[in-house]
Order: C-alpha cells, then sequence, then structure tokens
C-alpha cells in the first residue's frame, strides 16, 4: 500500500522532499522518499534502525549531498543550483549559509568539550552571524534558562549530565534562529531517567510555533506532539498522516508491525 501525504500549498511549506535519493557504496538507503512539512507543523519520523531516516535528515542539512531528487526549505533548493541550463553542486560557503536556516539536534550532543555551557551557546551566533557580544550573551543566558540550565551556565560538558548537555545543544541550536528544528534521535544516547527532561525541552520548543522534524521512537512524544507520522522502512515512505491516525490505526501492516515491538 503506498503512502498518501496530505495536500500542501507551496507558500505554505517550509520543507520539501521530493523524490530523493542516496545511495552509500553499494547501499541504495533512500529510494524516491517525498516529505512535505507545513510552517509550524511537528513531524515525526519512525522506523526501524536502517530505514534511512537519520541519513534523510543529513540529506536535508546537504551533510550528505542527494543522488536524485530535490530538497527545498522555504522553497530554495537545498545544495544545489541551476547556471545556464546545467545543475551544480553549490560551494561550501552556500550551503553554509543555507544551512543556518536550520537547528540540528544529534544524539551525541557534539558539544565543544573545551567551551562551558555559555559559550557553545554563544559560539555560533558571535562567530558565524557576527552578531554583537553583549547581545549574543543576553540571548543565550535567556536560551539556557529556557532549557532548565541557567545554572550550570559556566560548566562544561565533562559537568553536565547526558540530560543536560542535551539540552546545552537545543538551546544551543535554537540561538541560531533557525526556521527549522531537526532532532535525529535525541533521547538515544541518554540513560532512561535522563530522557524525560529533555522531551519536556523539545514539547516547549514546539509548544512556542517551531517548525520541527523529529526521527524518535519515542512513541508517546509522537503522540502527544506531532502533528503528523512518517513511517519510513527499507528507505521508503510507507505512511504519513496524523499522528494519532497512523499511530492507533497504521494503514500498512509494517507499521503495525513497528509499532508493536517498539511499544
Amino acid at each position: 500500500m503506498e503512502a498518501t501525504a496530505p495536500v500542501i500549498t507551496k507558500a505554505d511549506t517550509m520543507l520539501r522532499i521530493d523524490g530523493v535519493h542516496k545511495w552509500l557504496g553499494d547501499n541504495h538507503v533512500l529510494k524516491g522518499v517525498d516529505i512535505e512539512v507545513r510552517t509550524g507543523e511537528i513531524v515525526c519520523i519512525l522506523g526501524p534502525s536502517g530505514s534511512g531516516k537519520s541519513t534523510l535528515l543529513r540529506c536535508i542539512n546537504h551533510l550528505d549531498p542527494v543522488d536524485g531528487g530535490t530538497i527545498e526549505i522555504a522553497g530554495e533548493r537545498v545544495g544545489y543550483e541551476t547556471r545556464s541550463g546545467h545543475l551544480y553542486e553549490q560551494r561550501e560557503r552556500q550551503v553554509a549559509k543555507a544551512r543556518q536556516q536550520i537547528g540540528m539536534v544529534f544524539q551525541h550532543f557534539n558539544l565543544f568539550g573545551h567551551m562551558t555551557a555559555l559559550e557553545n551557546v554563544t559560539y555560533g551566533p558571535a562567530k558565524i552571524l557576527g552578531r554583537p557580544r553583549k547581545q549574543v550573551l543576553a540571548t543565550a543566558r535567556e536560551l539556557l534558562a529556557k532549557v532548565g540550565m541557567a545554572d550550570r551556565a559556566e560548566a562544561y560538558p565533562s559537568q553536565l549530565s547526558g540530560g543536560q548537555q542535551q539540552r546545552v545543544a537545543i538551546a544551543r541550536a535554537l540561538a541560531m534562529e533557525p526556521r527549522l528544528m531537526m532532532f535525529d534521535e535525541p533521547t538515544s544516547a541518554l540513560d532512561p531517567e535522563l530522557v524525560g527532561e529533555v522531551l519536556a525541552t523539545m514539547r516547549q520548543v514546539a509548544e512556542e510555533g517551531m517548525t520541527m522534524v523529529v526521527v524518535t521512537h519515542e512513541i508517546g512524544f509522537a503522540r502527544e506532539v506531532a502533528d503528523r507520522v512518517v513511517f519510513m522502512d527499507q528507505g521508503r515512505v510507507l505512511e504519513d498522516g496524523p499522528a494519532r491516525e497512523v499511530l492507533d490505526d497504521p494503514r500498512h501492516e509494517r507499521t503495525a508491525t513497528f509499532l508493536r515491538r517498539v511499544r
């Protein structure tokens, strides 16, 4: 059974993924993926390991160039441009500028170990965006307070728990004022008792209207927060629909089998 995605007008679209293919060596990881995300929408992507979820996020960021199809953020193609009728991959500087629209939170935090929490959050706005130091510091402290880390601003990553590091990583991503936030299994590396604090922070970000794409196995979070759920398997989208509809009454047997196993 083929997935039937909601009809979304171009004016409403923050992210458009159209017929994307990706090969990693001999492995055909993404096989014609189509997903569209409205501005302000929260979309959770579910699926077994190896289904292509994380690779898809890397393609959206152009960390992995696509081998076919197109990806657009707010109507602008990611990673490629047409000149004189020919398609060219953009220079790294152009790609880096496009990435500024996207906040990315990884599984393993990726904080700078030699910087404090505050310094991690201020680095991007100061060095990449060129914002004034006073403004950057004020915004960073506000964001650390928002994620419940105000009292740990001067701590180094090695002095923080995994959940605390992930909350700093979320603040760091938000500091770049992205139009789209992507989360790649943000709780998978955490001890079970730390998962809740990170999910609570993500809920807060969602409630403030941020467009979000979340790769996760947290079914409860998807049910509570997501507008839509996309289920992927073997590089394809098998289902794409309202969260509760997909989670409670999946149309595809593969989706139902997966949900029974992870619940």
